[in-house]
């Protein structure tokens, strides 16, 4: 499945681009509403990702348009403008739902899901199970088992652990790490990862 993702934020584009992709979709970017308009158009695109704040064109004219001209592809729109009244407005312009800037990427993630769900797609990754040195993880049941034994996570490890196994052979950075697990707007200098970790070690 393709995503647009409508965004003029280079570092949130990146954050959502890696994590889509580690999901199994297939993902193209744009950075003005000139170019959402002249793109999300097209039936390849399973989901857009509209930023509200974007270039020529803002994110609220881009939707009513997209719209008017029917299409029927489901928005997500992503913006740092969160009260009750610019909600309503974003959904009365068409948007199928509003997500507002900072966000987790598990939410992102579920949203997306459930919006594809109610549209008749159903999107699954290569498998819902991954594992490496006797460890296998089941994202679909949250469970994780190291030679037959349930492991009891909480649900930022199960994160860690999800991202390490699905990047097998990677050398990963600590703000990699922070950026999928955390978030983007995660503090650089936190040794969070650190001290989950040695949580994961303790409790394999």
């Amino acid at each position: 499945m393709t995503i647009l993702i409508v965004e003029d934020d280079v570092r949130i584009i990146e954050f959502i681009r890696r994590g889509l992709e580690s999901e199994g979709y297939r993902v193209e970017c744009v950075g003005d509403g000139e170019q959402a308009l002249s793109m999300a158009s097209s039936p390849i695109y399973q989901l857009i990702l509209l930023d509200l704040m974007l270039p020529k064109v803002d994110g609220l004219e881009v939707c009513l348009r997209l719209r008017e001209q029917g299409v029927a592809t489901p928005i997500l729109m992503l913006t740092a403008m969160g009260s009750l009244d610019d909600k309503v407005t974003g959904l009365r312009k068409g948007a199928d739902d509003y997500l507002t800037k900072p966000f987790a990427f598990d939410e992102l993630l579920a949203r997306i899901e459930a919006l594809l769900r109610r549209n008749g797609h159903y999107h699954n990754s290569s498998t819902s199970e991954l594992s490496a040195s006797g460890v296998t993880l089941n994202k679909e049941t949250k469970e994780v088992w190291r030679d037959g034994t349930l492991i009891a996570l909480t649900p930022k490890e199960f994160a860690l652990l999800e991202y390490f196994l699905s990047t097998p052979g990677k050398v990963v950075s600590r703000t990699k790490i922070l950026e999928q697990v955390w978030g983007y707007n995660a503090d650089p200098l936190t040794n969070v990862v650190e001290v989950y970790i040695r949580g994961l070690l303790r409790g394999a």
